[in-house]
This record gives C-alpha cells, sequence and structure tokens, in this order.
C-alpha cells in the first residue's frame, strides 16, 4: 500500500513500449517509473508468465476455485446522489455463469434485465450508467464494486422505485455489510453442479489517455491497482498515490470500501443547476473548498479521495467480467487523474484485447 503527495509509487514493471498515441510527458514520467523495473523479464516465455499467474492468483480472491454467489437475499433502500430519488435494491443469488445482472421492477410492466456489462454503457457523467431496451441503471459503480472486491461472481440485483442505485453513505462499505449478511457460497449450475472461476492474463500493455489523464495495464504476476489523483488548486486533496493489491475480501473491506465520494465546494451550484447531485448531502458524501480544506470531517483515511477512485475504478471495470470470470485481470492497472468515461474506454481496450488472446487461468 502507498500513498504520497510527492512522489509516485515505486512499483514492478518491465521496459515496455506503450502505444503510439501518448499522454503528455508529466503523464509519461509516470508510466515510464512503473514499467522501470518487471518481475517478469523479456525473456520469460508466455507460459512461464502465466503458470506464474496462475501459482500465485489462486490466493488472491479466495481458497475456492468455483465461481461464488451470495447465499441468500440482502436489501438496502436508499436515495439516488444524481436523481434524489428513493430506490429498494435487492441482491439475490444467481446460477453459476449467469454472470451480475440487474432486473428493473415495474409495477404495471414487465421486468426488464440489463446485464452488468461494458457494452451496456450508456452515461458516464460522475457516474456509471447502464442501459437496454429503454431501461437504466444509474450509479451502479459502488455496488459493482462491492461485488468485485468481495468475489461474488454471480447476482441478480432487483431495483424498483427509482432507476438509480442508492448511495447510502457514499462508499461501498453497506454494500459489503449486505453481502457479508447474506454470506457467499458455492454458484451451482442447473444440474446442481459447481464450475470454474477463470481470470485473464494481461501479456502485452494496454493505454488509454485524455490530455494528461490516463489508465494503463501491464503483465504482472498478479492483480495490483495503482491510482493518482492531482487537485493542485486544493490543498487539502493535492497529488496522492494509492496502491492495493487484492489479498482477500477482507482487505477490500478494509482498505478501499469505507472510501466515500467527494466533490470540491465551488462547484456543488454548478452540478445542481446541470440536474445533478440532487441526493448528495454532507452525510453521503466528503465536500471539501478550496480556501477552507473539507467541511465534514474527519476523514476515514488520510488519502480517502484516492481510495474512492481505485474504488470506482474497481467497479467500472467489474463491467469487464463475463460469466465464469472476474472484471479484473491478472495485471498491474495504473490511472491517473481518470474519470468514468476514460475508466469505462478502458474497459472496452481490456474486452478487445482478451477477445483477441483468450490467455485465461483458473483461480
Amino acid at each position: 500500500m502507498y500513498a504520497s503527495r510527492n512522489r509516485f509509487p515505486m512499483v514492478r514493471g518491465a521496459a515496455i513500449p506503450l502505444l503510439s498515441a501518448m499522454p503528455s510527458m508529466r503523464s509519461l514520467s509516470y508510466l515510464a517509473a512503473i514499467a522501470a523495473s518487471s518481475s517478469l523479464s523479456s525473456s520469460s516465455s508466455s507460459s512461464q508468465q502465466i503458470g506464474r499467474a496462475s501459482s500465485r492468483v489462486s490466493h488472491v480472491y479466495r481458497a475456492s476455485q468455483l465461481q461464488q454467489t451470495i447465499a441468500t437475499t440482502a436489501t438496502r433502500i436508499g436515495v439516488g446522489l444524481h436523481s434524489g430519488q428513493g430506490a429498494t435494491v435487492k441482491l439475490v443469488p444467481a446460477r453459476a455463469n449467469e454472470g451480475r445482472y440487474f432486473v428493473k421492477l415495474h409495477r404495471k410492466e414487465p421486468a426488464v434485465i440489463v446485464p452488468a456489462i461494458v457494452n451496456n454503457t450508456i452515461d458516464t457523467r460522475l457516474s456509471t450508467c447502464l442501459g437496454r431496451n429503454g431501461s437504466t441503471v444509474r450509479t451502479v459503480e459502488h455496488l459493482m464494486s462491492a461485488l468485485e472486491g468481495l468475489g461474488v461472481d454471480n447476482c441478480r440485483i432487483e431495483i424498483e422505485g427509482g432507476n438509480e442505485v442508492p448511495l447510502l453513505d457514499g462508499s461501498a462499505r453497506e454494500w459489503v455489510e449486505a453481502i457479508e449478511e447474506s454470506g457467499l457460497s458455492i454458484a451451482k449450475d442447473y444440474a446442481g453442479f459447481g464450475s470454474a472461476r477463470n481470470a485473464y492474463v494481461l501479456d502485452s500493455p494496454i493505454t488509454v489517455h485524455q490530455g494528461d489523464s490516463f489508465v494503463a495495464a501491464f503483465p504482472s504476476p498478479f492483480t495490483r491497482l495503482t491510482y493518482g489523483i492531482d487537485f493542485p488548486h486544493v490543498p487539502a486533496i493535492g497529488l496522492r498515490w494509492f496502491c492495493w493489491t487484492p489479498s482477500g475480501p477482507s482487505s477490500y473491506k478494509h482498505e478501499v470500501a469505507p472510501a466515500r465520494t467527494f466533490g470540491i465546494a465551488e462547484q456543488l451550484e454548478q452540478l445542481r443547476a446541470a440536474g445533478l447531485i440532487k441526493g448528495g448531502s454532507l452525510d453521503n458524501a466528503l465536500v471539501c473548498s478550496t480556501e477552507e480544506g473539507w467541511l465534514n470531517p474527519p476523514l476515514r483515511f488520510d488519502d480517502e479521495p484516492c481510495r474512492h477512485k481505485l474504488l470506482d475504478l474497481i467497479g467500472d471495470l467489474a463491467l469487464c467480467a463475463a460469466p465464469g470470470h472476474p472484471g479484473l485481470p491478472i495485471a498491474h492497472i495504473v490511472a491517473f487523474k481518470a474519470s468514468h468515461a476514460l475508466h469505462v474506454k478502458f474497459g472496452a481496450a481490456l474486452l478487445q484485447h482478451q477477445m483477441k488472446l483468450h490467455n485465461l487461468v483458473q483461480v
């Protein structure tokens, strides 16, 4: 784990050529440092890399090598961040290889299924919105992050009364609590058998960027995420980096899930005028002023905003999951000043890369 205002994290990576379309020189300096010293030597064969990843990653998420679902139904009720509308969400057990999907329930209309996949993303303004056949589900990232972080591969998510997942306390902590109340169990298919859980192994770099913001991934023997934020005009936030390596559900629960969403005080009226953050308050979001600092301390972590951005990244990349494998690949993913839009753009590039290679290992 790493966080600093003054430097980027020293991490392992190989001297890897980047894509032809490049971010700014400042962003490139971060990427170059990350790629400077890889634990995967350039002389290693692909089979050796995959073999090492397989032996290491079997302990990353859980002891079981079978897909999981929740054991019983869990319910949460709350208000959406942007709509301000109340909604009831039920997490329901699902069969193996069904994946994670939303079910929009309407009293007078048939239910609509919206699979939680990146191709169903229709809006990324300050949150991630999914849509299908005219139905939308807004602000899915915190719930999706909790499901991915705790290793829930298959889940039916019923939402009623609104089209936005409740913000709750602004973090993923209450979703983690809901999943823990339900418990985890092996997901079984219609024949009553468990099904293997696989993960993709990245074999070459992927980079997407916009200006000096980027999301990149590098080959790694295990899953690791690094996030950087930079708010030069908000000294209380400033430049921060946070590194996280999944070591089991408890690491996500304690190190990532409690980090709350945040906003800049001087921007709030403009956002409200645009029809956003109608359900936001000091009870469900951190607010920081450029001059006065945090308006509703204390923070749960010194680097809570940076951790929350990593939480969002996990939730957005959870949309890369497919039946039988999680959204996060075996790779080192690095993001700097990225938005939901850039997260999703990277997710689409990752899926395209995976479809070409099919580098799968059982975890």
